[in-house]
């Protein structure tokens, strides 16, 4: 993982970075397997909101989901994205055409600090409901699913916004 200083803007340099406001997300919260976590989405004018509550007592994840359509469609060596945190953990997801395994990278987030997160392909390893597995390393070509989640083991309230998502 790559932070970029928020003082250095590289929105130029991704090519056709998509506004994460604009994207179709849906909520994916651990409660699908029993568990008590609580995650939102908020749209405004500039950016997506996620936030909510994680409770490890029985799951411990909250996340988001959207269909990566033409983001990936060109060959890419990574995802890059403009986000604001609260000074948590957060994994970025991405999920393979035909598979029910995903693939996480994990940035760190500075509190109410907008930051640019370059998450390079063979930064990502291959999951099963939060295992690791020996898999092969994705490709941008095998991407039809990105996703945002809070995993880190932390009960308590969670804040992120994002504004965009490209790939580099």
């Amino acid at each position: 993982m790559i932070v970029i200083s928020s003082a250095y803007t590289q929105a130029n340099e991704v090519p056709n970075p998509a506004a994460a406001h604009s994207l179709d997300w849906r909520v994916v919260n651990d409660n699908v397997m029993g568990g008590r976590s609580l995650g939102y989405i908020a749209r405004s004018a500039d950016v997506l909101s996620f936030s909510g509550s994680l409770n490890t007592n029985g799951g411990g994840f909250a996340s988001i989901r959207v269909g990566a359509g033409e983001m990936l469609r060109d060959p890419a060596t990574g995802v890059r994205l403009k986000v604001r945190g609260d000074g948590r953990e957060y994994t970025f997801r991405l999920r393979p055409r035909n598979s029910r395994i995903s693939y996480w990278s994990q940035f760190a987030t500075s509190k109410d600090e907008w930051l640019e997160v370059e998450l390079p392909f063979d930064t990502f390893w291959p999951n099963w409901r939060g295992r690791r597995l020996n898999a092969p390393q994705i490709t941008s070509n095998q991407v039809v699913e990105l996703g945002l989640m809070i995993n880190d083991g932390i009960d308590g309230a969670f804040a992120i916004e994002v504004d965009w998502i490209g790939v580099y």
